[in-house]
């Protein structure tokens, strides 16, 4: 009798197992604590549309923005290095008028030579809409957007 609901214990656990497998597979992200979303994260200066960006490739300056760690990673010889703010000698760097790439992904500089290949044209383009200057609401709600005003009075109704 014991072994019959050994059984039927393990074989119960390894049904929930699959359902659990199952449901991250209908939902990709959602077991992983990835929320999808990091909107409220990404800078001003970042391109809009993105409800998700990782990183940012920056085609100018041939450098990465990591949007969670709020650091440019750029080169310094053969070694990448990260920091909230650029060296010197990207002093002429400004990043409300420059072209960023979403990359999304694991240590994109890994991959440069191919983001340079893809993305270089881009290089020079002064046309990207930022998220400082979207109408779309969903911006707002951050506090150095020029509408966050308006968002916080709208919500402030409710």
């Amino acid at each position: 009798m014991k072994q019959s609901k050994l059984i039927f214990l393990l074989c119960a656990l390894a049904f929930a197992g699959i359902a659990v497998s199952s449901l991250n597979c209908l939902f990709p992200g959602t077991m992983s604590g990835r929320a999808d979303v990091n909107i409220y994260d990404q800078p001003l200066w970042g391109p809009a549309g993105y409800d998700y960006a990782e990183y940012y490739y920056i085609p100018e300056i041939d450098s990465y923005y990591s949007v969670s760690e709020h650091q440019y990673i750029y080169r310094d010889g053969e070694a990448w290095r990260h920091s909230e703010t650029l060296p010197s000698m990207y002093s002429g760097y400004d990043p409300y008028h420059s072209y960023k790439v979403v990359i999304n992904g694991n240590a994109p500089y890994e991959n440069n030579e191919i983001h340079q290949a893809k993305y270089g044209t881009h290089k020079g383009n002064r046309n990207q809409p930022l998220i400082r200057d979207s109408s779309d609401p969903k911006y707002w709600e951050i506090k150095d957007h020029p509408q966050h005003d308006k968002w916080v009075k709208e919500h402030q109704q409710h």
